[in-house]
């Protein structure tokens, strides 16, 4: 897992060598030496010097306490990685490196990532496959070029309709964005099962949530 916010995320009384290599001491009960050869490799992958496992969270920045995080996530080399909102709290520069890691990685160690955000720029740089999630249920779901050029559900439509666009002279209405969708509210009591949905195939391997089932 790798956590939105990189400052909280990470312990601010443990050393980086503690933070990376926390997981292989819990799941494998590796020793020190062999723990610490393993975070200074760690360290090297996501473009961190060996000695940094030496010091706190706080004597970084935020793309590099950013990778650290990448780096304790690797350390149990992991099949998938969820990212949720993994570069929101980042500058553009400093996300454009991270994001640039993130691929870099995913074709070394052949890595999945479950990449949450909301961030529509982002998920089409990163992002092979695409489900879009309103009120807690996915309502379309298919390859990246599909949903995202070719968009089906009115949600998603007004989810790309949002994206903001750099010109002063266009003015956005964005009560407008909110029209034909049917609005749920989030907050459920204990024990509430929303209804099915049923989904239809509009293209190969793109689906659209249509109605819900009776």
């Amino acid at each position: 897992m790798i956590f939105q916010d990189p400052y909280a995320s990470l312990n601010p009384r443990k050393t980086v060598l503690d933070l990376v290599g926390e997981p292989l001491l819990i799941h494998q009960r590796t020793p020190l030496a062999q723990r610490t050869e393993r975070v200074a490799e760690l360290l090297g992958q996501v473009g961190l010097p060996a000695d940094a496992m030496r010091r706190y969270p706080h004597q970084f920045s935020g793309g590099q306490r950013q990778r650290i995080c990448i780096a304790r996530a690797l350390s149990l080399n992991p099949k998938i990685i969820v990212a949720d909102e993994s570069v929101a709290a980042l500058d553009v520069s400093i996300r454009a490196q991270v994001l640039e890691l993130f691929e870099q990685l995913q074709r070394e160690h052949r890595i999945s990532y479950v990449f949450v955000s909301h961030d529509m720029s982002v998920i089409e740089r990163v992002c092979h496959r695409v489900a879009v999630m309103y009120c807690g249920q996915i309502v379309e779901i298919g390859r990246r070029d599909r949903v995202l050029n070719q968009p089906q559900h009115p949600y998603t439509r007004r989810l790309l309709e949002a994206v903001p666009v750099p010109d002063v002279d266009r003015k956005r209405d964005f009560k407008a964005l909110l029209k034909d969708i049917e609005r749920h509210s989030p907050i459920h009591p204990k024990g509430f099962v929303p209804e099915p949905l049923r989904f239809d195939e509009v293209a190969d391997d793109h689906f659209v949530a249509v109605r819900e089932m009776a």
